[in-house]
């Protein structure tokens, strides 16, 4: 499969993992469909990396947008459609990358002295649907559109939380188990349409969504103290292998969770 002129959906592409792959990308010759949602004051941002992308000669279509809302979900995919058709020149979305970070950060046991103060059912079930459900939905929507067909790729961005307990970490662990299931499934019953599913699990890394993280510090402290490579993970590490796993030669890697962390996960 030639990533040379075909599309990229990226969920999340503003910041963090989501910019990094979106430049790699585009880098490697796709086209870039980016995902984001952004306040005024990031906005500016956002523009920098379209400029990038449109210097690299790529299209840097991108929509600011809650990517858990429904309505606006397929709103966006039928104009992306619209929009490659309209170009009449075969191309179609080979690449979809779910990068999405916003959760509910809030323990799950009540504080006996603020029995209150705990994770409620609003803030689960929204963790829940923005983290994990969304990624089923666009995948859905996506393939109702007939893209990711023939070599399509799925990537979704998990964590080491989705098996072990953090503080305050309780919602996100949720969603990231659940996210890793989707991914299993789609493996399973996508084969047959031609497209393959993996979870991408990062080693620790400094991204606004780390920095919202409780004790953050302590937890990226503990990672470069065992780390074998003497540092943390950096976005682009990850982006690096996102191109590399989107070659036409990967057909057969399907259905796993995939640690792109240097050898993190294997320290202990």
């Amino acid at each position: 499969m030639s990533l040379r002129d075909q599309f990229a959906i990226v969920l999340g592409a503003s910041s963090g993992f989501g910019e990094a792959i979106s430049l790699r990308l585009a880098e490697a010759g796709m086209h870039i469909v980016g995902v984001h949602l952004d306040r005024r004051s990031t906005l500016g941002h956002v523009e920098e990396i379209k400029e990038k992308i449109a210097a690299m000669g790529r299209e840097a279509w991108f929509f600011n947008l809650n990517a858990a809302d429904e309505v606006k979900r397929r709103s966006t995919l039928d104009a992306v459609a619209e929009k490659i058709a309209a170009r009449g020149r075969g191309e179609t979305v080979k690449v979809l990358v779910h990068s999405l970070a916003f959760g509910s950060l809030r323990g799950l046991v009540p504080p006996r002295e603020t029995p209150d103060d705990a994770l409620t059912r609003m803030q689960l079930e929204m963790t829940l649907d923005v983290m994990a459900h969304s990624f089923a939905y666009w995948v859905q929507d996506a393939l109702r559109r007939d893209m990711l067909t023939d070599h399509g790729r799925v990537y979704a961005m998990t964590s080491t939380g989705s098996r072990a307990g953090w503080p305050a970490y309780g919602a996100v662990s949720a969603a990231k188990a659940a996210l890793e299931a989707y991914v299993r499934q789609f493996a399973v019953e996508g084969a047959a349409r031609g497209f393959t599913a993996n979870a991408l699990c990062a080693g620790v890394t400094r991204t606004p969504a780390l920095d919202k993280i409780p004790n953050s510090e302590a937890l990226a402290a503990r990672a470069l103290a065992k780390h074998p490579a003497g540092r943390l993970t950096v976005p682009d590490d990850v982006a690096r292998a996102v191109v590399a796993l989107a070659s036409e030669h990967t057909d057969w890697l399907n259905g796993n969770v995939l640690f792109i962390d240097g050898g993190e996960a294997a320290a202990g």
